[in-house]
């Protein structure tokens, strides 16, 4: 599409369909990490024990213009599962509270809720809603059919990871908002595939990923809180930021952002990952790997016979999207013979009695990647 495959270290032999995971990083901007890396390493003191304050507002600015949000609402985490842990941690959820969640979130953040309701005695709840999705009215409504008088928070994904379908998590939060409820997004998939507004989404808290669709280096998550719900935030790690009263900074940032020492160098790039996408005029390439991915997605569903998960009006989905495999389909084994035998890495699951294949189509892949998928799953399948 724009022969970009070069700017990547990714393996040219291997059909790689699966940016959803881990995320692939621009050599301009790897090495701009590694850069950040042997910065810190010629005055270890001096970086961390000077520079690093006002390095990481810098970051945090960049970040900020870029996600629609004032710095001073954000912190850099490794990942969008630790920062929903920082908030789940800190709510003081007790028996009798309930957490709602959908039937679509990610498998950790599952597990986070499982393992808190276990510890503290509340209930996390998978608000089952239709399948195939009939509208986006729909869903809010039969999601909201399961808010009780008890519900005190509830957590969404703004892009599901098994499904990959864009929620309608605006009209969520705004019901929650009215209703005394705390809203918490997970956006792990959402930065760099979708535009975000984040202060004027007003969600309570939101948990991002950067390492995905944006493409920076392993590591890179924020957490964002409104200005309001900071003071709900207890510090995951208690260090020297707890008291430190920091001249011109936030409570929120000195509390969440310095853990002790740790390798800084992917916040860091952060500002490099966004000025490599618009210096590709990502919003380009992002909607010409959205109509690769759409088409891929048809032909899928054409050759299996089986309906998508939503409606086929566009806007369910961008650069991502799961296509419904057949019943008697081992997904284990299709996904090990995909790779085996046609060097294409794709994930394929098995979610809630659906069997499911989801490719991820980013700035790299071509028609020739897209077409190889086509081929070998009509083969196998």
């Amino acid at each position: 599409m724009f022969n970009l495959e070069k700017l990547f270290l990714l393996n040219p032999s291997i059909v790689f369909l699966n940016h959803g995971s881990f995320g692939a990083t621009p050599i301009p901007v790897f090495t701009e990490y590694r850069r950040w890396q042997a910065e810190l390493e010629k005055q270890p003191v001096e970086f961390l024990g000077r520079r690093i304050t006002s390095l990481m507002a810098e970051a945090r600015a960049a970040l900020g213009k870029y996600v629609g949000a004032h710095a001073d609402n954000l912190v850099y985490t490794q990942n969008a599962t630790i920062a929903l842990n920082i908030v789940a941690r800190s709510l003081e959820l007790k028996p009798g509270d309930e957490v709602l969640g959908t039937a679509h979130e990610y498998g950790a953040v599952d597990r986070m809720w499982r393992f808190l309701a276990k510890e503290l005695g509340f209930n996390y709840i998978n608000q089952p809603t239709s399948i195939p999705i009939p509208s986006k009215e729909r869903f809010v409504e039969e999601f909201w059919a399961g808010v009780t008088q008890n519900t005190r928070v509830v957590c969404v994904s703004q892009i599901s990871s098994p499904t990959a379908i864009i929620f309608p998590v605006a009209e969520i939060v705004a019901r929650a908002r009215e209703a005394g409820i705390v809203a918490m997004v997970d956006g792990a998939h959402a930065p760099g595939q979708i535009p975000l507004q984040l202060d004027a989404l007003g969600a309570d808290f939101y948990a991002g990923n950067l390492h995905k669709w944006l493409c920076a280096p392993k590591g890179a998550g924020f957490l964002y809180a409104r200005p309001e719900a900071q003071k709900a935030l207890k510090p995951f790690v208690v260090s020297w930021g707890y008291e430190a009263e920091t001249p011109g900074a936030s409570e929120f940032v000195d509390h969440h952002e310095w853990w002790g020492t740790r390798d800084p160098a992917a916040f860091l790039a952060v500002p490099a990952a966004i000025e490599f996408q618009e210096k590709h005029n990502w919003i380009r390439v992002r909607e010409a790997c959205r109509q690769l991915a759409q088409e891929s997605q048809a032909r899928i569903c054409g050759f299996t016979g089986l309906d998508p998960l939503h409606p086929a009006v566009d806007g369910w989905f961008s650069q991502m999207f799961a296509a419904p495999l057949p019943a008697k389909t081992d997904v284990a084994l299709l996904k090990t013979r995909l790779y085996d035998e046609f060097c294409i890495e794709v994930p394929t699951m098995e979610w809630n009695g659906n069997k499911l294949i989801r490719v991820s189509v980013q700035g790299y892949n071509t028609e020739a990647d897209v077409e190889a998928l086509d081929r070998a799953l009509a083969h196998l399948l």
